[in-house]
């Protein structure tokens, strides 16, 4: 649950100071020493609200964390989550993700490995397929089609708009 970050309640940059000089990030450490301190290999990192906090303010930290799960639990076992409910359109944190890589000094410090391409398997498999095989999903299964409800008239009509819409729902401030 948010990658085990205390949301709100500690700061990024104490976070990002402490990990600069030990390698340890609060919590989100903790959770990823998990699967080789217990020798366990059901526990899984969401990368949500704690990615989307940090992810354009200070993306050198959400570099360490995703770094950090991904050392700690494997790629394979990193799952995304936009916590949208809270952030209106995903898109802005999905590009941000295709965008991030591991700075070249924290991955040699810390041993960390590229996250590599946008549509590499490092990424594609934290944007779906971790959690498609988690929850045993058949990505190749037929389904049968989905009725003509609102939301099949949404999508629909979204297909046919000239660009993709990025509109924030939820609280949005206003400008003067």
């Amino acid at each position: 649950y948010h990658a085990a970050l205390r949301q709100f309640l500690e700061s990024p940059d104490d976070d990002l100071a402490e990990f600069e000089k030990t390698g340890y990030i609060r919590w989100a450490s903790d959770l990823a020493d998990i699967p080789q301190k217990y020798g366990v290999n059901n526990v899984y990192g969401e990368v949500g609200t704690a990615f989307a906090n940090s992810a354009v303010a200070n993306p050198r930290f959400a570099a360490a964390l995703i770094g950090t799960l991904i050392k700690g639990m494997g790629f394979d076992h990193v799952v995304w989550g936009t916590d949208s409910v809270w952030y209106g359109s995903p898109q802005w944190q999905i590009e941000a993700f295709r965008r991030l890589e591991i700075p070249a000094d924290m991955a040699q410090k810390h041993g960390f490995a590229p996250l590599g391409a946008a549509d590499g398997a490092v990424k594609s498999a934290i944007f779906g397929y971790n959690s498609a095989r988690l929850y045993k999903l058949d990505l190749r299964a037929e389904l049968p089609a989905i009725g003509k409800d609102k939301l099949a008239a949404a999508r629909a009509a979204s297909l046919h708009a000239a660009t993709r819409s990025n509109l924030a729902y939820g609280y949005v401030a206003r400008r003067a």
